[in-house]
């Protein structure tokens, strides 16, 4: 069960490391060398998505990807059509921060028998987009409001409703591209909170950032555009203070 292994990696580790990478900006070449070098620099799973996919690739991506990966490949979809059977698992989320009843319900129905044909794993995350500064890629595709990141409140309470509605993740996501992160004010109270795991992506820019999110309660820590815009050379240095114990 992949949503069991990252519950324990966390206790063992302090937090996970996930990378999240982005189907349009991966060549299924270029997924080998990502996964042989994410491997080997201790990084615990990949998320595979994006907001807005144009690639036609995405099977043959995440095969390349896991002949040197052999941790689990989730996906991380912004839309029904990108579920692919290549992967371990899905973020199977509803955006509960917003009200577009697209995001809360009609994508999940659309993809629910690809999932379960594919024979995923499905896993219950109840996404949430927090203000960053900058009006993100998902924000504009989603076409909600962030909640603000001065307003831990408004997130706490989203996640509880969501583990009344069975959700077994919490993830508050910036977005790609953020100019700021998710606040570990809200990180720590939404964990402690609604007592449900709590992922946290967007803005995270240096491995200092990303060990303050881990310490403030997230059991899995999300990098993305930092390690792409530097090729991934710096993967250790975030498992290393990712993992903290």
């Amino acid at each position: 069960m992949i949503y069991e292994y990252l519950l324990k990696t966390a206790r063992a580790k302090g937090s996970c490391f996930l990378v999240l990478l982005d189907p349009d900006k991966l060549s299924p070449a270029g997924a080998a060398r990502a996964g042989t070098a994410y491997q080997k620099a201790g990084v615990d799973g990949i998320l595979f998505g994006t907001s807005l996919m144009l690639s036609n690739a995405v099977d043959r991506t995440i095969a390349a990807l896991k002949r040197g990966f052999k941790r689990p490949v989730i996906l991380f979809p912004g839309s029904a059509y990108q579920v692919s059977k290549k992967a371990d698992a899905i973020l199977f989320m509803s955006l509960v921060s917003g009200r577009n009843p697209n995001l809360l319900i009609e994508e999940q129905v659309k993809a629910a028998p690809a999932v379960r044909d594919s024979r995923l794993e499905a896993i219950p995350t109840a996404y949430m987009l927090v203000e960053s500064g900058k009006l993100t890629a998902a924000a504009y595709m989603s076409h909600s409001v962030p909640i603000p990141s001065d307003k831990p409140d408004i997130a706490k309470a989203h996640a509880l409703a969501a583990r009344y509605l069975g959700m077994r993740l919490a993830y508050l996501d910036a977005g790609s591209g953020a100019q700021n992160p998710v606040p570990d004010r809200m990180i720590s109270e939404v964990a402690g909170y609604s007592g449900l795991p709590v992922v946290v992506g967007g803005g995270i820019r240096t491995p200092e950032q990303a060990a303050q999110k881990a310490r403030a309660g997230a059991m899995a820590v999300v990098v993305g555009n930092a390690l792409e815009k530097r090729g991934g050379f710096r993967a250790e240095e975030y498992a290393r203070t990712i993992h903290y114990k």
